[in-house]
């Protein structure tokens, strides 16, 4: 762990890649685990881009859920020592796959969403975004323009927000460190990133509970919870400035 945090000190730039497994200690629990989302509502019924047009009012009782759910949750240890390696100028971005906005209660300044957040509500008409909670008021939540409104998440059948895209490739192309974190990185395009990044000579340094698609390419790998090894790698950064 010293040698990974050297090599993290010398790095201009260093970028996070964080997946559901940093936020499950935080009680949100993996999307597709046993206890997850799509255990208890159908993926096909409530997943897709489609779903909440033809029936929104069924996605939303679910959304509703997931929502207040989301609202609850607090940063765990993990997310704490990505905000305080930022703040010692350790790391330079976060690229998230999640959308509980836990790296920004952290207190993570540049953090990039991804797959967008569950903090705004979306008009699938015009496009403007409202803050979630005057969605939520609402049975069907509906624009002033009166077009559908949706969380401002990708849902399946989306594309990437361009936005988002664009700056997480130009990081993986760019950065000479890349913590991998709580991801198995199965799921496109994220799991491009940190392929992009090794190809570019990139350092990886994985953390997950267990062996994923990313160990065969990381140069670290540590295996536990995101919430212990983080704050040990942030504790030797901190030692040594």
């Amino acid at each position: 762990m010293i040698s990974a945090a050297k090599i993290i000190k010398k790095a201009k730039i260093t970028v996070a890649l964080t997946g559901a497994g940093i936020s499950t200690e935080s009680g949100i629990p993996d999307f597709r685990s046993k206890d997850g989302l799509w255990s208890k509502f159908n993926i096909n019924e409530y997943g897709y881009i489609d779903n909440i047009i033809n029936n929104p009012g069924k996605v939303w009782s679910m959304l509703r859920i997931l929502i207040n759910d989301l609202k609850k949750a607090e940063p765990n240890a993990g997310h704490i020592a990505l905000a305080k390696m930022e703040s010692m100028g350790y790391l330079h971005a976060i690229i998230t796959q999640n959308v509980d906005s836990l790296h920004q209660k952290a207190g993570s300044k540049n953090v990039i969403e991804f797959h967008g957040n569950f903090r705004e509500a979306v008009c699938l008409k015009c496009g403007k975004i409202y803050p979630i909670d005057y969605a939520l008021q609402q049975e069907i939540p509906r624009c002033e323009c009166g077009g559908l409104l949706k969380p401002n998440a990708t849902f399946f059948g989306e594309p990437i927000p361009k936005d988002a895209l664009i700056k997480s490739f130009s990081y993986a192309e760019n950065c000479d460190v890349m913590l991998v974190v709580g991801t198995s990185a199965m799921v496109y395009p994220a799991a491009q990133l940190p392929e992009m990044a090794k190809r570019n000579g990139a350092v990886i340094i994985e953390i997950n509970k267990e062996p994923s698609m990313i160990t065969g390419i990381a140069d670290y790998s540590f295996y536990g919870k995101a919430g212990e090894i983080l704050p040990k790698i942030a504790n030797i950064l901190s030692k040594e400035l």
